[in-house]
């Protein structure tokens, strides 16, 4: 190794030592998106940063989606997708897709790709430890001809009532990784699919989590004229959806953040998990997306 090799290396030690003092023994519940998956070379990458997380003390805790494997598996087995008000109607047949995708398929992966680092990864969903209880999501929209209010029968789609963290503080002391699935059973004996991101949310309020990692897609939320905003207060953050700045797809993942941090979650960073390393680079540094904060 070359001496300027020797000072980057050492450079990056130095900078990276204080963000290392500040986490230690924090909990830090990250949300691998359905799109932030798929790249192998990412998928190593991500593995790497939670198995390097744990390395340093933290106690890391990964909820994953699937969004996108879970219609392409649909398609495969002819299963036609319902749509009620512009969401998907989770039918029994349809649960039954996403149950063994999202905790079968996409969760061993991303076990298994942790555990090639030398970690100690363990596959979860909702039902494991009683984690999580769910009932039928109680969805309304204005029907735009009568104007009038209209509920939605989304079938088996779920809406979190109680998270019970004893399960998760037990691996909190040993040296397993969880790695969650957002599917939870019903007290009515169903099985419900839940929305990745307020699985997320809600698991890191119930540990009053010390950051809250959302990997998307995008860089984090963008002022008018594009450019990254750094951090943003939930007050800040609420003027920007009511002026239109924050739009589209991002409104609701901003109110998860929001309602995150109304939980108990000291503060929320929205990232693009498309970027190898974005994890580190957000924990470590001086960060990498934005930073929602109470």
């Amino acid at each position: 190794m070359s001496p300027s090799e020797s000072e980057m290396q050492a450079r990056l030690l130095t900078q990276a030592l204080p963000y290392m003092q500040k986490y230690e023994n924090k909990t830090i519940v990250v949300k691998y998106g359905g799109h932030a998956m798929g790249d192998s070379d990412l998928g190593k990458a991500f593995a790497e940063d939670i198995a390097l997380l744990k390395q340093s003390g933290i106690n890391p805790i990964v909820v994953h989606g699937g969004g996108p494997q879970i219609a392409a598996m649909l398609t495969r087995m002819g299963i036609e997708s319902k749509f009620e008000g512009g969401l998907r109607v989770t039918d029994a047949k349809t649960v039954e897709i996403v149950e063994m995708v999202l905790a079968g398929s996409i969760n061993k992966e991303i076990v298994a790709l942790i555990n090639q680092t030398g970690e100690w990864a363990i596959g979860l969903c909702g039902k494991d430890g009683n984690m999580v209880f769910a009932e039928k999501a109680k969805k309304t929209v204005i029907d735009p001809d009568s104007n009038i209010e209209r509920v939605l029968d989304l079938g088996f789609v779920g809406e979190i009532v109680e998270v019970d963290r004893t399960l998760l503080d037990l691996l909190a002391k040993s040296e397993m990784i969880p790695v969650i699935a957002p599917v939870a059973p019903g007290r009515d004996g169903a099985t419900y699919n839940i929305n990745a991101d307020t699985f997320a949310g809600a698991i890191a309020g119930a540990l009053r989590a010390d950051r809250l990692l959302f990997l998307t897609d995008v860089p984090g939320v963008l002022d008018k004229n594009k450019n990254l905003i750094k951090e943003l207060s939930v007050a800040q953050a609420e003027a920007l959806i009511k002026d239109g700045t924050i739009s589209g797809g991002m409104i609701p993942k901003v109110e998860t953040c929001i309602e995150a941090i109304k939980a108990g979650v000291q503060g929320v960073v929205i990232l693009n998990g498309k970027v190898a390393h974005s994890v580190l680079l957000e924990i470590f540094a001086e960060g990498a997306g934005t930073l929602i904060v109470p």
